[in-house]
């Protein structure tokens, strides 16, 4: 699918790995909607790329857990940049923690701190994915081959080699990557490309507040390049499974080559 001239939605596009894959959608000639829970975050992103690439963006908040939210800033979207809705979908938005089962008290761990990531990540995700599905189903196709639309959406390495303390955000990226063949098939009669990336160590704001030796240090962990991955490459990515019509049903690590410890 070509990018240029098609409507875009980003979630989590207000920082992070969302904020590169919104910047570089529009890059290429997408009019794109960056959403995020954090509306200030948003709007800075949208604003600047409006300003930066000379293509329409728009800010909408949402709680992608919350259907009633979510649906009001399609609807936003669509209205503000006139092109109907997105046929390409980047399921950017996610959170992650980190909890032993059992802590240091000797107590378990809380219940609602396990649901609150498996109800954001994965959930969250499926929301997202099946109120945009509906919509790009009702488009005609764009291409001879009967292209409505692509998704991404975004796991993790800890999906497969979760680490300590992990098992709330293992549990839901492995559930996106678990879900990524059955939504390609379950898609494929709505011409609904899926697929989806399972990023390593990124540059990203939670990873820039650690301590220089600390991310130093995970950086050394990585074969080659022995480095934090860059949003831009991550977003690189995501643009190419867009334009890329054979890529459908696959989840890609993206990690170089990384395999992590289990502490």
């Amino acid at each position: 699918m070509q990018i240029r001239g098609q409507a875009a939605l980003v979630t989590g596009g207000g920082s992070g790995l969302g904020e590169a894959v919104a910047r570089a959608l529009a890059a290429q000639g997408a009019k794109v909607a960056v959403l995020d829970v954090n509306a200030a975050n948003a709007e800075r992103v949208a604003r600047e790329i409006g300003a930066q690439a000379g293509t329409s963006a728009v800010a909408v908040a949402a709680d992608i857990t919350d259907s009633t939210s979510l649906a009001a800033a399609l609807d936003a979207a669509e209205a503000a940049l006139g092109q109907g809705p997105a046929r390409i979908v980047m399921n950017i938005a996610g959170i992650g923690t980190a909890k032993r089962v059992v802590g240091k008290d000797g107590q378990p761990a809380p219940l609602e701190d396990f649901e609150r990531v498996v109800r954001i990540n994965l959930v969250g995700t499926y929301n997202v994915v099946r109120l945009t599905a509906a919509r790009i189903a009702r488009l005609d196709p764009v291409e001879p081959g009967g292209d409505r639309g692509v998704m991404v959406m975004t796991a993790s390495v800890a999906a497969f080699d979760g680490q300590v303390g992990q098992e709330a955000y293992s549990a839901s990226k492995a559930g996106l990557a678990g879900m990524t063949l059955p939504l390609a098939r379950d898609l494929a009669q709505h011409g609904i490309r899926v697929c989806t990336i399972a990023p390593g160590l990124f540059e990203t704001p939670l990873m820039k507040a650690l301590p220089e030796p600390v991310q130093k240090s995970l950086a050394a962990s990585i074969p080659f390049p022995p480095r934090l991955g860059r949003p831009e490459e991550f977003a690189e990515l995501a643009l190419h499974i867009v334009t890329n019509t054979h890529l459908n049903g696959e989840t890609i690590r993206l990690d170089g080559a990384l395999r992590m410890a289990p502490r």
